[in-house]
């Protein structure tokens, strides 16, 4: 019953962005034990887990930063997912079942795997700690699924300045703030939106000329204020 009143919270929108909310860390060594779960280290530029692709597997990137890219037949790479801290990322859950796709460590990072079968084992609910974790990852998930949808949106826009305009009113549609902080750089930004990096270069200045955005280092203000 507990379980279920939690669950509810991701319709009432109480979301939790960190698989480990509400957890010390105590209760996180007790849950690393009892799923089973193993921490692997990779150096910047690593390939992560190259085997994970074909097991059942739940993954969380504990420290440091990676990218899921697929790489074409002309050795040409496009950006299919962004990893930060406490990501979420799997066999079933992300794009990396296709042979084209590499993981790849941005700087040292840490990564727990956690093997499904044991993630879903549900003799395991007489745990609190467990039981938070689970409505985490459920929260996670949730807006794992609405960043993708997003990212449709934004793709599906048929010029360069659309996508831009699109993707800046998700940004404001998040927290009605128009200063814009990105986590990436504008070069990953545009390997992100598949878009060609001088043509979106072009396209901001263009922008910022007609005095739609101010722009300083990664932070992008709208001088606008997006319908949404």
């Amino acid at each position: 019953m507990q379980l279920f009143c939690n669950c509810v919270k991701i319709i009432l929108g109480d979301i939790m962005d960190t698989p480990f909310a509400n957890l010390s860390e105590s209760q996180k060594h007790k849950l690393f034990k009892l799923l089973g779960s193993h921490i692997f280290n990779f150096n910047k530029n690593q390939e992560i887990l190259q085997t994970i692709k074909g097991e059942d597997v739940v993954c969380i990137l504990l420290n440091g930063r990676a990218n899921i890219v697929n790489i074409d037949y002309n050795g040409e790479e496009s950006l299919i997912e962004e990893l930060f801290k406490n990501s979420v990322f799997g066999s079933s859950i992300s794009i990396i079942a296709n042979t084209d796709c590499q993981i790849r460590a941005l700087e040292n990072t840490s990564v727990l795997v956690i093997d499904y079968n044991n993630l879903i084992n549900l003799s395991y609910t007489c745990y609190n700690y467990y039981n938070n974790f689970i409505i985490n990852l459920l929260n996670i998930i949730y807006l794992k699924l609405k960043e993708q949808n997003e990212r449709i949106k934004i793709l599906t826009q048929k010029t360069i300045r659309d996508k831009l305009l699109e993707y800046f009113k998700a940004e404001y549609t998040k927290t009605r703030s128009k200063n814009i902080y990105l986590q990436t750089s504008l070069k990953e930004l545009a390997d992100y939106f598949s878009i060609n990096r001088s043509a979106m270069f072009r396209e901001l200045r263009y922008l910022k000329d007609e005095q739609f955005i101010k722009i300083d280092g990664r932070r992008i203000t709208l001088l606008y204020t997006p319908e949404v």
